[in-house]
């Protein structure tokens, strides 16, 4: 089975179509399934602008909306994650998954579903250790914190997935594993980005939770994004036991969609010939997710998972083949996911812009049939009772706002991880400074700058398209003196390379002696997009 896995979307669903076209005209490949690794910005209209984490400048209606009213439809099964510049209200109506659109399926906060045999799961979000251990108390409208902390990830989805037993073929996060980079080609990263240096050298750049995840899960693939840099590691894991099997996994990191190069792969992987075309629930996940109903939570307080250290009674939520066999009995063992996308929300239309229309908390009929069926705790119903009773703080509440907190989390309750790699500590040129505009942003400010409804010919700006088979494999650390070098080598079969008429270097933005930048300080880590594009409408 061929799967097409693409970095940043940042909401050009019809560039990335096209490309995955042009591929079939020009090759004869067709992907069975496309891998969106965050920043898929699923913008309906001008209300969910207001909900993305971005300066005014860069919040533009892109083309997901098409998809959404059903004017297109995508051309292949599309499956994404969150990242950190996402319609929040959106995706938030789907906390454990759902179609955002018709053959468009979101994995929610975390997830695990089935395509073909093939078991692919995901975890949405960036990490930052002062939201990692709160629940999901955040509901639209969101204030200056929560239209940021509403993508962090929590420590409840990273603990659902560590309940996992069975093999995972597939798994997707948005920020990369720390000390991935330990495995691949770490010289030429830092050739490319040098920036990440600091980071590099002190193992503090990326998620800890994803690598724990990652030591956890096992998985023969991790995809992931946010960097906007491409990047191939081969991580050899350690075995537990003399009659364990050894297993590896293949780390992938893609950048940012078109112009840029690098933001698309096609891999083979193998898969059940038998199983039918259908996307299906994960029966060890849905499990997973009636053991642990009992751990959601809905408030700001921040609370640990339960663990084997004498505090709790129950600290393994892993589930029994008896409870996965039940799962598959309430379904009749027919575990393909209903196409019952519902629109929930206003779709743009270009001839009568709304850009004062107020988003709104929506509790979404997927998400109801979907707890309903399995008798899991509708999360969206919870916050709107919490906020009722006076729990929740909404923007409309009159509270003076929290100061961004320090790499080290909360002063009053210690992350359980020692860092935090949200806070820059060098300067990416091919990132979004979200304080850039000032710290008072005014999140009803939007730009709706739909794309042209004929879109230009890709071909002469066609992105380095890679198709890796199942042999890919990378060597440790430094041992390579180039990664495409080495990927040659390693059994890359065929590759399109037509550099982008559109490339140029980027600027950078000099200091002082001292090494100051002379700018504001960087609150967020690797909020970047279409800086390049940005550059161009400069000139």
């Amino acid at each position: 089975m061929k799967v097409a896995v693409a970095g940043c979307c940042h909401g050009a669903l019809d560039k990335m179509y096209e490309t995955l076209e042009l591929l079939q005209r020009r090759h004869n490949v067709r992907p069975d399934l496309l891998l969106c690794c965050g920043d898929f910005q699923a913008v309906r209209n001008e209300a969910d602008l207001r909900c993305m984490a971005v300066p005014a400048k860069y919040r533009h209606m892109q083309t997901f909306y098409r998809y959404y009213s059903g004017e297109k439809k995508a051309p292949v099964l599309t499956v994404f994650i969150g990242g950190n510049h996402e319609a929040s209200n959106h995706l938030q109506e789907l906390p454990y998954g759902g179609w955002v659109a018709p053959n468009i399926y979101y994995l929610g906060y975390a997830g695990v579903v089935r395509f073909r045999g093939v078991r692919i799961g995901g975890i949405s979000g960036i990490f930052k250790s002062h939201d990692y251990r709160k629940g999901h108390f955040e509901c639209p409208p969101y204030n200056q914190q929560t239209i940021r902390s509403a993508y962090h990830v929590r420590n409840i989805e990273v603990f659902k997935l560590k309940q996992l037993k069975h093999p995972i073929d597939i798994f997707m996060s948005h920020d990369w594993p720390r000390s991935i980079y330990h495995y691949g080609n770490k010289k030429q990263l830092l050739k490319m980005k040098s920036f990440f240096r600091q980071e590099v050298e002190s193992n503090t750049l990326g998620s800890p939770a994803a690598s724990e995840l990652l030591q956890h899960l096992k998985p023969t693939y991790w995809f992931s994004a946010h960097l906007h840099v491409k990047f191939a590691a081969f991580m050899q894991h350690q075995t537990n036991s003399k009659e364990e099997l050894p297993k590896a996994t293949k780390f992938l990191a893609l950048d940012k969609c078109l112009p840029h190069r690098d933001f698309l792969q096609i891999i083979d992987v193998e898969h059940d010939p038998n199983a039918g075309d259908s996307l299906e629930y994960d029966a060890e996940w849905i499990a997973v997710l009636k053991a642990t109903n009992s751990l959601v939570n809905v408030t700001q307080t921040s609370w640990n998972m339960p663990e084997n250290n004498g505090l709790h009674a129950k600290w393994d939520y892993s589930v029994t083949e008896e409870a996965i066999k039940e799962v598959l009995e309430e379904l009749n063992h027919n575990l393909k996911i209903p196409c019952n996308f519902t629109l929930t929300a206003a779709c743009y239309d270009p001839s009568k812009p709304q850009k004062k229309v107020e988003p709104v908390h929506t509790i979404n009929p997927q998400t109801t049939e979907f707890c309903a069926q399995f008798g899991l705790t509708d999360i969206n119903n919870r916050i709107q009772q919490a906020k009722e009773e006076g729990l929740v703080r909404g923007e409309h509440e009159e509270e003076e706002e929290e100061e961004e907190m320090d790499s080290t989390g909360s002063a009053e309750e210690p992350s359980e991880y020692n860092t935090d790699n949200s806070g820059l500590s060098s300067i990416n040129p091919d990132e979004i400074m979200l304080d850039e505009e000032g710290g008072d942003e005014d999140l009803s400010t939007c730009s709706v700058d739909p794309s042209p409804d004929h879109p230009p010919d890709f071909s002469a700006s066609f992105s380095d398209i890679r198709i890796m088979p199942d042999s890919m494999a990378v060597s440790s650390d430094d041992a390579m003196d180039s990664t495409n070098e080495e990927l040659e080598k390693s059994g890359v079969s065929k590759q399109v390379e037509e550099k982008s008429l559109n490339e140029r270097p980027l600027k950078r933005i000099s200091g002082d002696e001292n090494g100051n930048s002379g700018i504001k300080k960087i609150k967020r880590r690797n909020q970047a997009i279409y800086a390049a594009e940005d550059e161009d409408k400069t000139e």
